[in-house]
């Protein structure tokens, strides 16, 4: 069975925008997902990204433009500015990491519910209430917000190293076994024909 390695960060428009595409390629293909949050600031700096807040007029600019544009197309609500971006992401992320190893909850639903908490929703998924909330309405225990903290930041810091030696540089990123990588979530369609592709 396939695995399809997913790195993301809970604050990525991108990422949110993304919506469940990548699960339903999964089921397609009879493949798995290992959903990886990393910190996204951090892998700009590892990678010679630069972080919105630093980038010149001109690309925030086509980046506003460009977010609106695909969300009209995919009919998906979006606030452009929403009333907690940036905020801390390893809350979110430690929840996801410990949703993963728990199992017995919807952990697709999980990730969008804390992208759509931060793109719709105006809320701060740095929150202790907001984190169980999350879990709680995909199925998991929401005490896994406090059960999780040690593995949670253990494994959100390998998951960065991880992502910088694959070559992963930005959210959502999609990397198959044989080392294909994806980035964007307007390349979840190329995702779909590769796997076909090794399928055939």
């Amino acid at each position: 069975m396939t695995t399809i390695d997913y790195f993301f960060a809970t604050i990525s428009p991108f990422a949110y925008l993304a919506g469940d595409g990548l699960e339903q390629i999964a089921a397609k293909h009879d493949a798995t997902i290992t959903y990886k949050p990393v910190d996204l600031m951090a892998l700009f700096g590892r990678t010679g990204g630069v972080a919105p807040k630093d980038r010149h007029p001109s690309r925030l600019e086509y980046r506003s433009q460009d977010l609106l544009r695909r969300a009209k197309r995919l009919n998906m609500p979006f606030n452009l500015k929403p009333a907690h971006f940036p905020t801390n992401m390893a809350p979110s992320s430690y929840a996801i990491i410990a949703a993963q190893a728990a199992g017995g909850g919807d952990l697709g639903g999980l990730v969008q519910s804390f992208m759509r908490a931060c793109w719709v929703e105006e809320k701060d998924i740095a929150t202790d209430d907001v984190v169980r909330a999350c879990l709680s309405g995909s199925g998991f225990d929401p005490s896994l917000a406090d059960s999780g903290l040690l593995q949670g930041a253990e494994t959100y810091a390998a998951n960065l190293e991880e992502a910088v030696e694959k070559g992963v540089f930005g959210a959502p990123f999609y990397v198959t076994p044989d080392g294909a990588r994806f980035w964007g979530q307007d390349r979840l369609e190329d995702l779909d024909i590769h796997l076909s592709a090794q399928a055939s």
